[in-house]
């Protein structure tokens, strides 16, 4: 087996994700280089992989100002810092894992994917649901004709409320002028997934959506600016609640901006950064609920949901045939799969999958399958590719051109020619 080199561009919580493949198959994977601003992060990541000082750069520039010195480089930036290390990466023919979404505009996605074509590198997009298991067993029970043929689906991602609070209100995601809209930021993963397991184009669509909770309407009377300075005791968004007392190590690294922070650290990290503001006094703009309505080929019928006011982070989805229907939820991971009363040969059962960490177990996924479309393994209808992935990145700009346009129904053929 071939072994992988990689640089990894971004070494946050994206960056450090994928790279553990590098620590856990080494036979596989092997992290070459990074390029990462923070010099805490830089330092962290340089000594989980045992990088020389000569391969350890501030920025991407540096990478890139070098002949190639690698098979692969893995972009796991910011989503309005995509573009242009993609496009330098292309440049210099390395082939590419490019964190989702592409780049926060069409014209730079398609931009990315003609500049790939034409220089002839592999370009995978880090759509992970594509790569788990629960997602993977239902593919295989529409392609076994258990079900028929796809009438109708109903897809509910849950983002829940401390996710939405944490990323896209107080976070890096909270703002479509500085990264991008929620449809494209948070569910291009579900429209990705959607269509991949129809098969068939969309034609139409139309979508609603706002934010209707995470604003100053709706906050508190009295309730200060920063947390820190004397928050109401009951409200559940209280920073020092989240990021201190819960003991969540995700939101702390987070809000500390690296591993393994002491409370002081944490503490002080919300007195003046971002996550120690009011959910209610921020500067976010992004929706807290969206839904998506679709005409596919052949009739089908297709409904997204998307809500940042939920209890837990999941998604759901019943998929409808001629002949059945499957149900499957991620909490806990299970799948069942009925019979219409007129087709009694088809027994109902349950599938029930174990829960794997790294979003369902596709960060794992992910990393084996992109190393072995690297090496030749795998071919690009194997895997999500980025000449798929920009179609169906344009169902999600298809839905904000129609949101912020009263619902207006887009035809994907008109669209996809503007």
């Amino acid at each position: 087996m071939k072994q992988v080199s990689a640089i990894v561009i971004g070494a946050g919580q994206r960056g450090n994700a994928y790279s553990v493949h590098a620590v856990k198959y080494p036979e596989e994977l092997r992290i070459v280089g990074v390029a990462e601003p923070d010099f805490i992060r830089r330092r962290e990541y340089q000594v989980k992989h045992n990088l020389p000082e000569d391969k350890c750069f501030a920025t991407w520039q540096d990478v890139f100002a070098k002949d190639k010195w690698a098979d692969t480089v893995m972009i796991c930036t910011q989503d309005a810092m995509h573009y242009m290390p993609a496009m330098a990466a292309i440049e210099k023919g390395y082939d590419i894992l490019l964190e989702k979404p592409i780049a926060p505009t069409a014209k730079e996605c398609s931009e990315i994917a003609f500049a790939a074509r034409a220089r002839g590198v592999k370009v995978m997009v880090c759509h992970v649901m594509r790569y788990t298991p629960i997602f993977n067993a239902i593919r295989e029970v529409i392609a076994s004709g258990e079900i028929g043929n796809i009438v109708s689906i109903v897809h509910n991602e849950n983002v829940g409320d401390f996710h939405q609070a944490h990323s896209y209100v107080r976070g890096n995601w909270s703002s479509t002028e500085h990264s991008s809209p929620m449809i494209l930021a948070k569910s291009c993963h579900d429209l990705d997934f959607m269509q991949w397991i129809i098969g068939k184009k969309c034609l139409r669509l139309s979508s609603f959506g706002s934010l209707s909770y995470f604003k100053k309407a709706n906050c508190p009377e009295n309730a200060p600016p920063r947390c820190t300075d004397g928050c109401l005791e009951d409200c559940p968004y209280d920073a020092r609640k989240m990021y201190i007392e819960s003991g969540n190590d995700w939101l702390r690294t987070v809000a500390a901006g690296h591993e393994n922070p002491t409370d002081l650290e944490v503490e002080s990290a919300i007195k003046t950064g971002p996550y120690g503001r009011c959910v209610f006094q921020c500067d976010n703009d992004v929706v807290d609920h969206q839904v998506v309505s679709m005409e596919f080929e052949d009739g089908i019928t297709a409904a997204f949901s998307m809500s940042g006011l939920t209890p837990e982070g999941s998604r759901s989805i019943k998929i409808m045939g001629t002949k059945g229907q499957i149900k499957a939820h991620t909490a806990p991971h299970s799948i069942i799969v009925s019979r219409h009363i007129t087709h009694p040969n088809l027994e109902s059962r349950e599938i029930m999958l174990q829960d794997v960490e790294g979003h369902y177990g596709g960060d794992v996924g992910i990393m084996q399958n992109f190393c072995a479309y690297i090496r030749g393994d795998l071919c690009a209808s194997d895997v999500s590719e980025i000449n798929v992935s920009v179609e169906n990145h344009m169902l999600c700009f298809a839905a904000e051109h129609s949101r912020i346009n009263n619902g207006e129904v887009v035809e994907m053929r008109d669209f996809m020619r503007l």
